[in-house]
């Protein structure tokens, strides 16, 4: 364990050196003539804002004073178009600290647009409390988990979001990129042992059962894959010709990959344990341990989803409420639809993935594959010096 600290700290500073020469390319080629920085907000005007209820919509007007780059300590104009959406609009107050596009021109500031509150530095505290209770809980572990965290961020920004923009086959594009992803989360937590290639194989079992019931009633369901957020946005930018269809499915795939892998894990983990206090028990004993675990486990994990979706849609929960809309009509709504579908694929992908993973751990940890090889080179052996014909003197 001692030894493998150094290759994994190693693992961790190199992915993260991927990312942030990744980060910095992306904005290289987006930000040629412009570039973003931080600014205060010393004034502001809204004469050319009109109310409408709790929206905003026109121009607010900004003065601003630049904070880092080599244009810091200049105080510029800036404008915030509000759009009356308040998801999308900010609006800004006198001291916000805020997050500002330059565009520039033979070494000038032409024009600055005030893009959004800056919460950077709050985030990376979110993250660094997540980090030290990682490490502070699961040592080495921690560090392993927090080495999967960080590649699977770097594999999903730089291999399947490229990739989906680039027009290529979002089926297989995602379950290339969930094989790598549960590979690397898998073993880099539990290591190359019997119990890191059960939930591996439990989890890959999981996901293909995940994506045939997609496919296969996905079409039954009618569903266009625009009730994905900011699905129109994506294809009026310039991107017209994505199938949100196949990428709403593949969402769906990489959503219960994550739960299926989790309950693989747990199985597979729960099996090795068993199989190392009482090393005596049979294959059928373990599979049906596996079994009475993966139901504990399926019992909670299956409600987990609905919480985790419907949380999502908390507000229009309430707003069909307030409507006192009927069942049909709330069933039958697309958007509700697809979060149906989204749950209930996941949650058939989950109960099908305990068995199948209590079946795999079941039979690898029952047997002795080194005692398997043992003899099955003693039997060449034997076999070589039996047909070896003697040499004539």
């Amino acid at each position: 364990m001692k030894k493998a600290l150094p290759v994994l700290l190693f693992l961790v500073l190199a992915v993260l050196l991927l990312g942030i020469l990744t980060f910095s390319k992306t904005g290289d080629k987006a930000q040629q003539n412009s570039q973003e920085v931080r600014a205060v907000v010393l004034e502001t005007d809204e004469s050319d804002v009109i109310q409408a209820g709790i929206s905003k919509i026109g121009n607010q007007h900004l003065i601003i004073e630049i904070t880092e780059g080599k244009y810091a300590g200049d105080t510029i104009a800036a404008g915030n178009h509000l759009l009356g959406k308040l998801e999308l609009d900010s609006f800004y107050k006198r001291g916000d600290e805020i997050v500002v596009a330059l565009l520039e021109k033979d070494g000038e500031i032409k024009d600055a647009k005030a893009l959004e509150i800056y919460r950077q530095d709050w985030e990376l505290v979110l993250f660094g409390i997540f980090v030290l209770c990682l490490l502070v809980y699961a040592g080495v572990i921690g560090l392993k988990a927090l080495f999967s965290f960080v590649a699977s961020l770097y594999l999903i920004w730089a291999f399947l979001l490229p990739g989906l923009l680039d027009g290529k086959n979002p089926l297989v594009l995602a379950s290339v990129t969930l094989v790598l992803l549960t590979a690397i989360i898998i073993f880099s937590v539990a290591g190359l042992t019997k119990k890191g290639v059960a939930a591996f194989c439990g989890t890959i079992f999981g996901f293909l059962i995940t994506a045939g019931i997609t496919l296969l009633l996905g079409s039954k369901l009618a569903l266009n894959g625009m009730t994905l957020p900011y699905a129109e946005s994506l294809l009026f930018s310039g991107h017209l010709n994505l199938n949100m269809r196949d990428i709403f499915y593949a969402a769906i795939i990489i959503g219960a990959s994550g739960a299926a892998m989790d309950i693989a894990m747990d199985v597979a983990a729960a099996i090795e344990e068993i199989k190392a206090k009482k090393p005596e028990i049979n294959v059928h004993e373990l599979i049906q341990s596996g079994f009475n675990i993966g139901r504990a486990v399926i019992g909670t994990m299956t409600t987990t989803l609905l919480l985790a979706y419907s949380g999502g849609y908390l507000t229009l929960l309430m707003l069909f409420m307030t409507k006192n809309s009927s069942p049909a009509r709330i069933l039958n709504l697309k958007i509700v639809a697809a979060e149906i579908m989204r749950t209930l694929v996941g949650s058939i992908g989950l109960v099908l993935v305990a068995p199948l993973t209590a079946v795999i751990a079941g039979l690898i940890f029952s047997v002795n594959f080194q005692d398997v090889f043992v003899k099955h080179s003693a039997k060449q052996h034997a076999e070589k010096e039996t047909n070896q014909v003697p040499e004539a003197k």
